[in-house]
């Protein structure tokens, strides 16, 4: 029941070339960065990844991005990463933009067990009707259009099918985790992190403080450890490694 791996490199040395991840995060928030270095350090390459967004340039997924380790993207939001939309653009990566809370519910259902569901979001767009550029060609083009989804009425109301999403692997990042991987995330640093973890086969959670099994009430732990394959245990200045994406003040 002592999932703490005190190595990062150990904690995605079995992370191979082609595997597919969902991270936790949005945008710089709650993003498991150290998680991230140790598998650009790693090496593994062509991987395929579920995120809200891709990091910016120089912080979190965008590490991996800007060394040309992700082939293919999805996520709901791309607007803060100018080598993410470089890459898109050239036809060098394979992008799907999915509705930011289809994309939470992918992720959840995925990790529930749950194949697929029909929502609203989406009727009467391409997310329903395909021609989406998944992925462009050198010349501009489209070289790879969205499938068009099934639709179907429900009370009189059109609704797409979305299917659950899981993956080979989940790197996500939590306040407070005991050994048993049962984990606590702090206010806006939740965010994905819990559906990310569900959705990954192995998950693996960097965490801020590490604490005894039984420390942690029951009613407060957010994510259970059944979710949780390894634990990495962050040292302080690991832990403190926070940025702000965009800072305003009052003037």
């Amino acid at each position: 029941m002592d999932k703490v791996i005190r190595n990062p490199a150990d904690a995605v040395a079995d992370i191979p070339d082609g595997a597919s991840l969902a991270v936790g995060g949005f945008g710089l928030n709650g993003i498991p960065e150290t998680l991230i270095r140790a598998l650009h350090t790693q090496g593994a390459t062509d991987l395929q990844i579920v995120s809200n967004n891709c990091g910016i340039d120089d912080r979190g997924l965008g590490i991996l991005l800007a060394a040309g380790r992700i082939s293919r993207v999805t996520g709901s939001y791309v607007g803060e990463n100018k080598e993410f939309a470089r890459q898109y653009l050239s036809g060098e990566l394979e992008v799907e933009l999915v509705p930011q809370g289809t994309l939470a519910e992918r992720l959840r259902a995925g990790g529930c067990g749950i194949p697929a569901f029909y929502t609203p979001a989406g009727v009467g767009t391409q997310v329903a009707d395909g021609g989406l550029p998944w992925r462009y060609a050198p010349d501009g083009t489209v070289a790879l259009p969205s499938p068009a989804k099934e639709t179907r009425l429900y009370e009189g109301r059109p609704h797409v099918l979305e299917h659950g999403i899981t993956t080979d692997f989940a790197l996500v990042r939590a306040w407070r985790g005991d050994r048993h991987g049962n984990l606590v995330f702090r206010r806006a640093a939740a965010n994905f992190n819990p559906l990310a973890a569900m959705a990954g086969r192995i998950t693996v959670a960097e965490v801020e403080e590490l604490v005894e099994p039984g420390a942690l009430h029951p009613d407060r732990v957010h994510l259970p450890g059944v979710f949780v394959q390894h634990v990495l245990p962050l040292t302080p200045a690991q832990a403190a490694d926070k940025q702000i994406e965009k800072r305003t003040v009052r003037a």
